[in-house]
């Protein structure tokens, strides 16, 4: 899938994706986690320390890690095993006590995510830069309006670009509104309930929270709107980022000539041709995210206290769509610096 990658990936958010990614999140929750439990005198300031010198100079066995992983469900368990090896004997019953693996897994996403949406975000400021650019550029310039596909009245480009903008504007304070509630840690221990901390969760919680720079929120294992809110929050930026992609594909046609674009794809067979390979890319994300967007939206239905099937129906989908996001803002991007006046 290299080539697709080329065409429709984004190596960036992939990278914020990784299973290397993944794996330091993790890291770093159990350490936070050994640190928060050392401040209640849950456990010893010493096992803290042990378990802190063993997260930072963890090697992975990725063969054992991905074996568990097939045999457990998820990966928590084999790199819980993994660790202890290397904690000293006295301290090893301190690693990960309490916990369970959802609450290292689901903050472990936080923490990714809160990367990704890092890089959304600047790449929808980039975006709307640009198309402010054109605005003042061809501001009072003239375009023929389409109604169903048919001519309908002369209006000008500022109307045009503004539908394109005013959106996005939207969807980036939208995200940014997001973050409080989305980016929050996961603590509830086996049920969910932070029975296993035996009094000391609710502080575990919050020295949690303030390390890792998340929000304090109560369990949310089989609470899973804010995820399905985030998959459908990116449906919308890809659906925005379509509606450009059909717009400038339509525009760009030669019958239409309202646009040219500046290093189009080029034709194996027609030399004169300049594809909008951008603009069509932008229209497959916006679909392919509006199906994974309802396809997430069922991981929200889990049985009893914890649901395997749900919880890997969110990592089928849930990473996809944030590359196809990430994809779609990166080529729109560039399609606004290939846009010409036709």
């Amino acid at each position: 899938m290299t080539l697709l990658s080329a065409l429709a990936g984004d190596a960036e958010t992939e990278a914020l994706l990784s299973d290397r990614a993944q794996l330091d999140a993790m890291l770093t929750v159990e350490r936070a986690l050994a640190e928060a439990s050392a401040d209640t005198g849950w456990i010893s300031p010493e096992a803290a320390a042990a378990i802190a010198a063993a997260t930072a100079n963890f090697q992975p066995d990725w063969p054992e890690l991905a074996a568990g992983m097939a045999r457990d469900g998820v990966v928590v368990p084999a790199l819980v095993r993994h660790l202890r090896r290397h904690v000293a004997e006295p301290h090893r019953a301190a690693l990960h006590k309490g916990a369970t693996s959802q609450d290292i897994a689901d903050t472990a996403l936080m923490l990714q995510v809160a990367k990704v949406l890092d890089l959304h975000e600047a790449r929808l400021d980039a975006l709307l830069a640009r198309l402010a650019h054109l605005a003042g550029e061809w501001s009072g310039r003239q375009l023929m309006a389409h109604t169903r596909m048919q001519v309908a009245l002369p209006t000008i480009w500022d109307a045009k670009l503004a539908a394109w903008s005013e959106p996005l504007q939207r969807h980036l304070r939208a995200l940014s509104a997001m973050r409080r509630s989305l980016l929050v840690i996961q603590l509830g221990g086996p049920v969910g309930d932070r029975a296993s901390f035996e009094g000391h969760g609710d502080a575990i919680a919050a020295g949690m929270a303030s390390r890792l720079d998340l929000g304090l929120a109560a369990p949310w294992h089989t609470t899973r709107d804010p995820i399905v809110a985030l998959g459908n929050m990116l449906a919308l930026i890809s659906g925005s980022l379509g509606k450009i992609g059909m717009d400038v594909a339509l525009l760009a046609q030669n019958e239409i000539g309202a646009l040219r674009l500046a290093g189009g794809g080029s034709s194996s067979a027609m030399a004169h041709k300049s594809n909008p390979v951008n603009a069509e890319v932008l229209v497959a994300l916006a679909r392919h995210n509006a199906g994974l967007a309802g396809i997430l939206g069922q991981a929200m239905v889990h049985e009893y206290e914890r649901s395997g099937a749900a919880w890997t129906l969110e990592w089928l989908t849930l990473p996809a769509m944030l590359v196809n996001t990430g994809a779609g803002l990166r080529l729109a991007v560039k399609l606004a610096g290939q846009l010409r006046l036709g």
